[in-house]
């Protein structure tokens, strides 16, 4: 018998839970919950955190877990070392399933930065308008900041008040099509864009729309985590996957 435990939360996840679910694979996803109203899965699904590695351990024990696909953000890299972790100390299989980074182009004017700390750190003195496209969740950094004018696109509304003083959100779910990122840069008056490095399609707009537009980019580069087996094609997770079941694992 094998039970996958998806760790979801991306457009890859997504694609990843429909092939099981047409195979009738025994599988569980898992959200985060860091969205009010998650797209929904056809497998059965559990949203919030799990408690650490102690308390992924302790799921993987009473669900029978047998391996673990971690197709997160490539930023929720918390998640993905305690997935490591606890595969690790189960004595289970784990892969990645992640999209590949974004490439530079010979067109971009991209400034590459460790961390959204360096990205906030490399902000101009005089004051200008940046679409931060980085989600909600490290906003605060950005508060000794606060004479720029920042352009929020956001899943959901948000809850309490925003730590920056000069906020524009707007609500929007990707995929993002180009035409409308030039429309919303511009309508903006967007001279800098902050991005983090999540490569795929659905927010890659944003940074064509850029290009077109002459914007300078600062890059976030992905956060390090441990060694793992990763994938980017679906077929190559379906026959790992496959590979093993074969194995009796």
């Amino acid at each position: 018998m094998t039970r996958t435990l998806i760790l979801g939360g991306t457009t890859e996840a997504s694609r990843l839970a429909r092939a099981l679910a047409d195979r009738g694979d025994d599988a569980l996803f898992s959200y985060a919950g860091r969205t009010a109203a998650p797209v929904a899965q056809p497998l059965p699904t559990r949203v919030g955190g799990f408690g650490g590695v102690a308390g992924l351990l302790a799921f993987i024990a009473q669900n029978h877990i047998t391996r673990v696909i971690d197709a997160t953000h490539p930023f929720a890299a918390q998640m993905s070392r305690n997935a490591h972790a606890a595969s690790t100390q189960a004595g289970i299989p784990l892969a990645a399933f992640e999209r590949a980074p974004w490439p530079e182009t010979a067109a971009d004017n991209w400034t590459h930065l460790p961390s959204i700390e360096a990205a906030a750190a490399a902000l101009p003195q005089v004051p200008t308008r940046v679409f931060l496209a980085i989600g909600k969740q490290a906003l605060s950094v950005f508060a000794n900041h606060p004479q720029h004018h920042y352009l929020l696109r956001l899943v959901d509304q948000p809850a309490a008040p925003l730590p920056l003083p000069h906020t524009t959100v707007t609500l929007a779910r990707g995929p993002f099509d180009v035409a409308g990122d030039i429309a919303l840069l511009r309508d903006h008056g967007t001279k800098l864009i902050i991005a983090k490095n999540a490569g795929g399609t659905g927010a890659e707009a944003k940074l064509i729309a850029a290009r077109e537009l002459g914007l300078r980019v600062l890059m976030i580069q992905r956060p390090a985590v441990p060694p793992r087996t990763t994938f980017a094609r679906l077929d190559d997770i379906l026959a790992w996957l496959d590979h093993t079941t074969d194995r009796g694992v």
